[in-house]
């Protein structure tokens, strides 16, 4: 672990990485119509949370795909202590780049991640990996409600001015091919249990660090914990569960 990585800082060691739960995972990979066969590919991976709960219940191979190499270091590690290291193979590498390593994806998973290229150029650069009729499950930020508390809408005019409402996403997702097969908010207790609960510990006592760097991003988690604890349920991850056309 760098001791002056904000990255580092903050998320080393944790399980979760954002928002979501084992039980939300395999909620989604339920409603999918049939099993996934063939490549499976978890798409900004992270440490692996849900990579791993996918591979333990489809005992399949799952491509992990991640630009942050500690983070893939983490998921080998845990794969290794869970006995399924021979199920998770790592990919240091960034998901606009997928198509072009992975052809016939059957699955195309992808939690909170899609954001770090642009949900909609995501949905986009993906739909020519997918096997015909293949799957997509991703989750992105979204608005839930038309009116939402003026702080949610000042913090996320910065800290993500291009998150949109959950219609907007299908809509989205429907122009990219796709068929919108379900959808799914994510409870709010998947953002604190395993999430917030750990970082807003983490983020105090780094508001003292000696880097600026770290200083101020302790600061942002922690205005962003703030926010979402008066957001009054204006906002929330939502699954897309998608099949190509």
């Amino acid at each position: 672990m760098n001791d002056a990585n904000p990255i580092d800082l903050l998320f080393g060691g944790m399980e979760k990485l954002g928002p979501g739960s084992n039980a939300d995972t395999l909620k989604m990979l339920d409603r999918l119509p049939r099993p996934p066969e063939g490549t499976i590919v978890d798409a900004g991976c992270g440490t692996g949370r849900q990579t791993l709960a996918l591979a333990n219940r489809l005992r399949l191979p799952i491509q992990a795909v991640d630009a942050y190499a500690p983070f893939l270091a983490d998921l080998a590690r845990r794969a290794n202590e869970a006995g399924m290291a021979h199920l998770i193979q790592t990919h240091c590498m960034d998901m606009a780049d997928i198509p072009h390593r992975f052809r016939e994806i059957d699955l195309l998973w992808s939690e909170g991640a899609a954001y770090n290229i642009g949900f909609p150029h995501a949905l986009e650069t993906w739909y020519p990996a997918l096997k015909p009729q293949g799957f997509a499950v991703v989750s992105e930020l979204a608005w839930l409600r038309a009116e939402a508390p003026a702080t949610a809408r000042r913090f996320f005019r910065t800290g993500y001015p291009q998150m949109r409402h959950i219609d907007e996403n299908r809509s989205l997702a429907e122009a990219a091919g796709y068929h919108i097969l379900d959808t799914h908010t994510l409870p709010d207790e998947t953002w604190v249990e395993g999430y917030y609960d750990i970082l807003e510990p983490r983020a105090k006592a780094l508001l003292t660090h000696p880097e600026e760097a770290v200083r101020d991003f302790a600061a942002e988690t922690l205005e962003e914990i703030r926010i979402f604890g008066c957001s009054e349920g204006s906002y929330g991850y939502v699954f897309y569960v998608l099949r190509k056309a």
